[in-house]
């Protein structure tokens, strides 16, 4: 039996959803949907020093967090791979 993980997107998630293309963002909310199911899929990666995760689509990374005990992931930011850290 598989558990599935709610997620939920912060604030600012919003705006960065207003930089990407339509066709890239429907990527990136396909590959969100399979963290649901699998919050470490293959490709992710866990950020040094941070309780995050990180795992690309396309051009694009995805940051999110994982909260075990209540189900969760919460995305934290969307961004361009040459972008995201800064």
């Amino acid at each position: 039996m598989t558990v599935a993980y709610n997620i939920f997107f912060k604030r600012s998630v919003e705006k960065d959803f207003k930089t990407i293309p339509k066709r890239d963002l429907d990527r990136i909310l396909d590959r969100i949907k399979k963290l649901a199911e699998d919050p470490r899929l293959s490709g992710s990666e866990k950020l040094t020093g941070q309780e995050r995760y990180r795992v690309r689509q396309g051009l694009y990374c995805i940051v999110y967090s994982i909260q075990n005990n209540d189900l969760t992931i919460w995305v934290v930011r969307i961004g361009h791979q040459k972008d995201i850290y800064r």
